[in-house]
């Protein structure tokens, strides 16, 4: 039995290192991944959001309606996008996603306070994603208190007494009870298709030129455009059946309401799917092996799931972090199918999403064709 020999194990780790080396990709990915982490926790992701969109619906244009009003412009927690007493205008907002808040100041708001009657701000709040109302709505109370504070002074300062000269009422939109099942379920459909679909098919031409058989393919008088999409049509199925499976544990596991039109949810994850599959093939066409495939599904996947909205509220992250967020397929698909399922969205409430993911599919499809290699040189 040989003795253990310092020489045979620096042999053995020089070896390797060689190795890594010439593997640039893996060598890129060991190092680009922990970076991605670094830079993506470190500062996109915040779970306490801030200037979130929020409109106003003012029916009273007192002095007490207007400072609140300016409080509001002026809080970090709040972006108004629209000052309007229209309430079909600001129920629009609302349900597109356009506004994440509507602040409801009542008629004769200022004739009641200063009778000492605490009158009621209706806060309509877009729960489909929780974690982004909690706090805002806690802000809120502290911005409505001191901005009125500062008004209500000499005779009018035993108004201040506490709780405070204003009453809060909130009005949760979509997910009155807060239950997080309602917001997570849906965008694991999209997570679930993401994970899936990308790495199944980074795989497909890789596996082939692995094992040997490309050489038979490329014998074959088939075009790179139809390779492509006799790899991506399986995988399509797999992607529905996937769907279906999703939407029967939502509503019958976990009770998520299902109150819009399913048939054109089912139309709408095609694009999703298909967008998917494309990226995954583009994968496959630039991997030397299975490993880097993975690798590059993986160094994709990871900003997908932290940049869409899925863990952390979306709105919550920088700019820079939200703009990449809405280069990514998932970011639109998780606001189409939480828009379809939880409050009833339909086609052109959707279809400012529908784009990004039409463009994101023809360009990953472009590249993937481009790079299909019809020799094995």
């Amino acid at each position: 039995m040989r003795r253990f020999a310092l020489h045979r194990l620096f042999a053995i780790v020089s070896k390797e290192f060689i190795q890594m080396r010439r593997d640039r990709v893996t060598f890129g990915m060991m190092v680009g991944i922990p970076l991605m982490q670094l830079m993506l926790f470190g500062f996109a992701i915040n779970s306490d959001p801030r200037h979130l969109p929020t409109a106003i619906r003012s029916a009273d244009e007192s002095p007490f309606a207007r400072t609140l009003v300016t409080a509001l412009q002026h809080s970090e927690y709040f972006h108004i996008v629209s000052i309007t007493n229209n309430e079909a205008e600001t129920q629009r907002l609302l349900q597109l996603g356009d506004a994440q808040f509507v602040i409801n100041i009542p008629v004769g708001f200022s004739r009641d306070l200063l009778r000492g009657e605490r009158p009621a701000l209706l806060i309509e709040a877009d729960a489909t994603d929780p974690a982004a109302v909690g706090p805002a709505v806690a802000a809120l109370r502290v911005v409505v208190d001191q901005a009125l504070n500062r008004d209500l002074k000499g005779p009018l300062a035993e108004l201040q007494a506490k709780p405070g000269p204003v009453e809060l009422r909130l009005h949760a939109h979509y997910n009155p009870e807060n239950i997080t099942q309602y917001n997570v379920v849906p965008g694991l459909m999209g997570v679930v298709l993401t994970m899936t679909m990308v790495v199944i098919t980074a795989l497909a031409i890789t596996r082939e030129r692995e094992r040997g058989t490309m050489e038979n393919l490329l014998a074959t008088p088939v075009r790179p455009f139809e390779v492509m999409l006799g790899k991506i049509i399986p995988y399509i199925v797999v992607g529905y059946i996937q769907l279906t499976l999703i939407l029967l544990a939502a509503r019958f596991i976990f009770d998520v309401p299902l109150v819009g039109n399913i048939p054109l949810l089912y139309l709408v994850a095609f694009l999703f799917i298909a967008a998917n599959l494309a990226m995954g093939i583009t994968f496959s066409t630039l991997a030397r092996n299975q490993l880097q495939a993975v690798q590059m599904a993986f160094f994709f996947f990871l900003p997908s799931i932290l940049l869409s909205g899925f863990m952390f509220p979306f709105r919550g992250m920088p700019e820079w972090a939200q703009w990449l967020g809405s280069c990514l397929p998932l970011t639109h698909f998780l606001r189409i199918v939480r828009g379809i399922l939880l409050k009833g969205n339909g086609l052109l409430e959707i279809a400012p999403e529908l784009w990004p993911l039409l463009a994101f599919l023809a360009i990953a499809m472009t590249i993937g064709v481009k790079r299909y290699r019809q020799t094995l040189d």
